[in-house]
């Protein structure tokens, strides 16, 4: 194909298949409508849901902070993959470089996970507001979890560093199909010359780690929270705080769900690859699209916010 050049590789480029079933102009057509709808969809709520964060001061809390970095993760990560997801119903075959790819795979992986510290990150503001109420403003200061924010996003980039650094020893003398919408990890490494059981193992283990680790720490705290919440006295107590964890819960449980399904369907055996790539491309599109509509309709502050303005805008001038 090439001459080497990255690591000993023989492979310069991958061809990225898309969903191998559908692979005429017809349904390529649909697909990249379906899917160039959803990115636009995603680019304007979570933006919509940054300006109305960034516009209102009374939201300049470290609630609605971690809310607002949900929402440039979530950017993040569609836009590393929707557009080569677009270019691949576009074009037949679409290929990408050896470097592109293998910058994209990283990307992904760093963005998953800091999305998942950033969620163990709301679970720990919400236990801190609500089981140790008089503590909250002392301990839970912008300042801080302005740091732990950026504690997640170096978190995430130095996780995927050490399944790269054995992956990416291997040579690629061979096959150069990736059977993804976009370059993954999995579908990359199982690309390689030679025995790669050893570093799936370790890959598998980080990859578990970043998820479930957080994921015990999250379940301890609505523990947590369920039994402070159990505690008080009045149900309109009860109801305020539970309507604080809501939101929250639902969009947790979108993340690990979607992520739960591509785990397990790449462990059943007889699953289509078309159904695999359908799981990979909704753990991606699905969290994003959901988390400001969750945020949106479900938190009161914000739909305030956003009705507010609204009606200053001169999109609606018979409202002001």
């Amino acid at each position: 194909m090439a001459d080497t050049n990255y690591t000993g590789s023989m492979v310069s480029e991958f061809v990225i298949v898309g969903f191998p079933g559908l692979q005429d102009r017809e349904s390529k057509a649909i697909l990249f409508a379906v899917f160039l709808t959803v990115y636009l969809l995603i680019l304007m709520g979570n933006l919509l849901l940054i300006c109305i964060l960034a516009a209102d001061r009374s939201l300049h809390t470290p609630m609605y902070l971690t809310i607002n970095n949900l929402a440039i993760i979530d950017i993040s990560l569609s836009t590393n993959t929707v557009p080569t997801m677009l270019a691949v119903f576009r074009s037949t075959p679409h290929t990408v470089s050896f470097t592109s790819c293998l910058t994209q795979t990283y990307f992904f992986q760093a963005l998953v996970s800091i999305e998942s510290f950033n969620l163990l990150l709301m679970a720990y503001d919400r236990y801190v507001a609500i089981c140790h109420p008089l503590h909250y403003p002392a301990r839970m200061t912008v300042r801080f979890i302005l740091q732990l924010i950026v504690v997640c996003w170096l978190g995430g980039f130095l996780n995927p560093i050490l399944p790269f650094s054995l992956a990416f020893t291997k040579r690629f003398c061979g096959p150069n199909r990736v059977l993804q919408c976009y370059c993954d990890y999995s579908g990359v490494l199982r690309l390689a010359c030679g025995d790669v059981l050893s570093i799936s193992y370790v890959s598998l283990f980080v990859g578990l780690s970043i998820l479930l680790i957080p994921l015990f720490f999250i379940v301890l705290s609505y523990v947590k929270i369920l039994l402070s919440v159990l505690r008080i006295s009045s149900s309109a107590g009860r109801a305020k705080a539970v309507s604080t964890c809501s939101s929250h819960l639902l969009v947790i449980s979108v993340f690990f769900l979607t992520t739960a399904g591509v785990f397990i369907s790449y462990r059943i055996p007889g699953t289509s690859v078309d159904m695999r790539v359908m799981g990979s491309v909704i753990q991606i599109i699905f969290p994003a699209l959901m988390n400001p509509i969750i945020y949106c309709l479900r938190t009161k502050e914000i739909r305030d916010s956003l009705v507010k303005t609204l009606k200053k805008s001169t999109i609606f001038p018979g409202s002001k």
